[in-house]
């Protein structure tokens, strides 16, 4: 990494523990800097965290993250000196989930390039990200249970979803380590290179990254993230549908004359549908020949044989009649 990183300080001492440097294109590192602790995740650098997470989400020039420990640590773990004194009423009220909801609901791709330990709290910091990169040498655990505790910023739900129920009850029960090649055959880690070649690697998908569209960058996480848990009945369906035909065709590039291999530009496309007059395609209801519910009153479910259609409102009678002897 380049000099001259930007330091975000602990309010009660002058240590900087989250260094945030800006690259080219939109690149932004986030790395913690708590060396003599392992990078334990302290009280004030959770703050710091929160703080650094909702500034580069609601910054537009930011298009990709990498957030890293450095080449040795990623994370330790909790602090646990700054838990000694506190009883689970005070816990409680500190209400962690809201510290760690920027970082949750950033509307930024977020890459943690892990070196080293990734325990407790960093390995949940770390699946808080939307791809990790790891090192040879790098390991992940949730030693929580070791102490009497459970995981408490999420890493329960995020680690089933990411390796599932079976092997995350091993690591959650157990707290044993498990290596980096063995969290990717998990499906936990993204990729897997040599240890002095994590954060290169990191920035350079962060770099591709940056040169897609942002807000289709930006929609995609949302839609993955959003159906994580959502099952494909068709309620969900039809919402999902809804969402599209709200959001398609934002973004400046695709308002532009759409490409040819669109499916409404192909040949089986102009085949199934040579005898629509092209004003139907200009009516309110309709507006475009991507506009599928229009006709076909299966297109939520992804049904769109000839069986069920509908005329679309706002026909001439012309059109009417030519649509009526077809259905016959």
């Amino acid at each position: 990494m380049s000099a001259s990183p930007t330091a975000i300080e602990n309010t009660s001492t002058s240590q900087q523990e989250l260094l945030v440097q800006r690259e080219e294109n939109g690149v932004v590192i986030v790395q913690l800097n708590r060396p003599q602790a392992t990078n334990a995740l302290s009280l004030s650098l959770q703050a710091a965290l929160s703080q650094t997470f909702q500034q580069l989400g609601s910054d537009d020039s930011v298009r990709c993250i990498v957030l890293t420990g450095g080449e040795k640590v990623f994370a330790a773990g909790g602090d646990i000196k700054s838990m000694d004194s506190c009883g689970p009423i005070e816990i409680m009220k500190r209400h962690t989930e809201r510290v760690w909801a920027p970082i949750e609901k950033c509307p930024k791709p977020i890459i943690a390039a892990v070196c080293g330990y990734a325990f407790g709290g960093g390995a949940e910091l770390a699946m808080h990200c939307d791809i990790i990169i790891a090192g040879k040498g790098a390991s992940f655990a949730q030693p929580e249970i070791r102490i009497g505790i459970m995981p408490g910023i999420g890493g329960t739900q995020r680690l089933v979803r990411a390796v599932g129920k079976f092997q995350a009850m091993r690591i959650l029960l157990t707290g044993k380590p498990v290596s980096a090649e063995e969290a990717y055959a998990m499906g936990l880690v993204s990729l897997v290179c040599e240890d002095d070649q994590v954060i290169p690697e990191a920035m350079k998908m962060a770099k591709l990254i940056a040169h897609m569209p942002p807000l289709a960058v930006e929609q995609i996480k949302e839609v993955v993230i959003a159906g994580m848990d959502a099952s494909l009945d068709a309620a969900t369906v039809h919402q999902l549908n809804q969402w599209l035909q709200a959001h398609a065709g934002t973004y400046k590039r695709v308002n532009e004359e759409p490409p040819e291999d669109r499916i409404t530009r192909s040949a089986w496309f102009e085949r199934k549908h040579r005898k629509i007059e092209p004003a139907t395609w200009k009516l309110a209801s309709v507006k475009s020949a991507a506009n599928c519910a229009a006709c076909h009153t299966g297109a939520d479910q992804g049904q769109f044989d000839e069986h069920n259609l509908r005329m679309p409102v706002g026909l001439d009678a012309r059109s009417r009649r030519a649509w009526n002897d077809w259905e016959r």
